[in-house]
């Protein structure tokens, strides 16, 4: 599973998320710890209310919890998700070593876990898309 410190980075870059059954998220803050959440029709869906996604927890007796809005929460991407986000620029997945090198149009992104290797592609990819649109200083 990608990093937190990973998720949060590339939300600072400019990833935004929009919910759906099978995305993994975490409640951004202490309070919670570790705990990882799965959407899911059946236990935490996702409602639009005035332009604002709010997670409802369904069902969920152990917490004091009945929903949390989107933006107080991490997403925490798939590997799947990644590529996908990653489109063109995505070359390919190797298993080196002990770790993984996802292979992209700007260069290798290595870790020990595959999705953390895909999350560095991404937010390289981000970042360098980002920059692409910042304004040309004039001579």
């Amino acid at each position: 599973m990608i990093s937190v410190a990973l998720a949060r980075d590339l939300r600072e870059a400019g990833l935004r998320w929009h919910p759906v059954p099978g995305d993994r998220f975490t409640i951004d803050g202490d309070e919670f710890g570790d705990e990882v959440f799965t959407i899911s029709e059946m236990t935490i869906e996702a409602h639009d209310y005035s332009g604002t996604t709010v997670l409802g927890f369904n069902g969920t007796t152990e917490w004091a919890l009945d929903s949390v809005e989107a933006d107080d929460s991490l997403w925490l991407p798939r590997e799947d998700q990644m590529r996908t986000l990653l489109g063109p620029s995505f070359r390919s997945l190797t298993r080196v070593g002990d770790g993984f090198t996802v292979a992209a149009r700007d260069g290798d992104h290595t870790d020990a876990d595959a999705e953390n290797a895909y999350g560095k592609a991404l937010l390289a990819y981000i970042t360098a898309s980002l920059s692409l649109d910042e304004p040309t200083p004039s001579p």
